[in-house]
């Protein structure tokens, strides 16, 4: 008997729960991202090998020297590069603008490094610069030994060092990307960390049948304010409680828990990007923090939203199907559609900006795109919990709620029988 009305639980609860249309929104969404997602990684393959392959081809002003003699007038004119009068004279010239790079090619490049100054163009755009300086070194040695298989054997030797100046002072390379880039981790720990609460906000009033005792006391704007501006305070007191340990750990107990010793002097903050990533930080929180709010707004119990906060968390790890390409080709399709689409905006936009491929007119529209998708989810946040305030048993219909004329026409309250 036991056993029978076991198999009755599981069949009811199975059947009823894989009968409602929302559970298959919820479910399908993910693989149905995921394809999309995989069709536009397809798309973008030839077009990154193309832009790998561009970079050995790719024309900017030269200079250089060198000490081996390997490299000839004829050889250097295949590159539109032009022999400096010193060193110095060719790192001067890059850092005053006269030339886009200066290559000094050593006595042994077996043995030393070719030493490569550029002017600083993002992460991905200063490749170009070893890569041309690879090509003249093998043009060079395959003229010598008149074979390109062996050439290409022993130019592979040759260790490339490439500097960067921005503004006529070094840049920071890598080490300028860390800081703008740990914005992104910052995200990802304050979504995860406030999910639940974020969509269980306007949730716990709506379980609790409490709403039509606040909604007499409070407008809707207030409460969903209020809401808002508390979950971004609750964000910035677990930000402080997870780093407070961290740091006073490597500041006052390095050596008694063994902490390596980074040279944290090495890191370079460069105020634009900064200030970029701190606001585009903002602008995905606030509007990943009001989305979750109107989907709680909509729906009748936390059971019910859990499959839309799935596919929400869903849209934030997207970006990192196609970390490669964002890396090594900015440019390529689906870096852009995941540069401009709401929700995976934060992610992919955060990224280019520590990397140095996010241009100050691509750093406006993605601000622009987030700010005011975060103000429209609040007003839709508000209007569906006004509408929907007293829904304590069926999903709220968005078409209705936007349409309806006033709050003096809510549904009727239904109870469950």
């Amino acid at each position: 008997m036991a056993q029978h009305n076991l198999g009755t639980v599981v069949s009811f609860e199975f059947f009823r729960t894989i009968s409602k249309k929302r559970f298959w929104v919820g479910t399908l969404a993910v693989p149905f991202i995921m394809a999309v997602v995989f069709g536009l990684l397809f798309a973008s393959n030839s077009a990154t090998d193309t832009a790998s392959d561009a970079q050995k081809s790719a024309e900017f002003t030269i200079s250089y020297t060198d000490d081996s003699g390997l490299i000839t007038p004829e050889q250097a004119a295949l590159f539109h590069a032009t022999r400096a009068g010193s060193a110095g004279d060719g790192i001067q010239a890059v850092q005053s603008g006269t030339v886009d790079a200066f290559f000094e090619f050593p006595a042994d490049p077996a043995s030393e490094h070719v030493q490569v100054h550029g002017a600083d163009q993002g992460l991905f755009e200063n490749n170009k610069y070893s890569a041309v300086a690879q090509a003249m070194l093998t043009q060079a040695v395959n003229a010598k030994i008149g074979s390109a298989e062996l050439s290409a054997l022993a130019a592979s030797k040759a260790a490339i060092e490439v500097k960067t100046y921005k503004d006529g002072v070094e840049s920071g390379g890598f080490m300028s990307a860390v800081p703008p880039l740990f914005y992104v981790v910052i995200f990802y720990g304050l979504i995860i960390l406030l999910a639940g609460q974020m969509l269980s906000s306007t949730l716990e009033e709506k379980e609790n049948r409490v709403t039509e005792m606040i909604l007499t006391t409070l407008k809707p704007t207030t409460l969903i304010s209020g809401k808002v501006l508390a979950l971004f305070a609750i964000g910035l007191l677990q930000v402080a409680i997870f780093t407070a340990p961290v740091i006073i750990g490597y500041l006052f107990f390095r050596e008694q828990i063994n902490i390596p010793d980074f040279d944290l002097s090495a890191l370079v903050f460069e105020p634009i990007p900064m200030i970029l990533g701190f606001l585009i930080l903002l602008g995905g929180f606030a509007l990943f923090t009001t989305t979750l709010v109107a989907i709680g707004a909509v729906m009748p119990t936390a059971k019910e939203a859990g499959n839309f906060m799935g596919v929400m968390i869903a849209l934030i790890f997207v970006p990192f199907y196609a970390v490669s390409l964002i890396f090594s080709n900015p440019s390529a399709l689906i870096v852009q559609v995941f540069t401009y689409f709401p929700f995976s905006a934060p992610v992919t936009a955060m990224i280019r900006n520590g990397l140095g491929s996010l241009s100050l007119l691509e750093a406006a529209a993605v601000l622009t795109i987030l700010y005011i998708g975060a103000v429209l989810m609040f007003f839709l946040a508000v209007r569906l919990f006004q509408y929907g305030s007293i829904s304590y048993t069926s999903k709220v219909n968005i078409r209705t709620a936007l349409s309806a004329g006033s709050r003096s026409n809510p549904p009727a309250k239904t109870s469950p029988r």
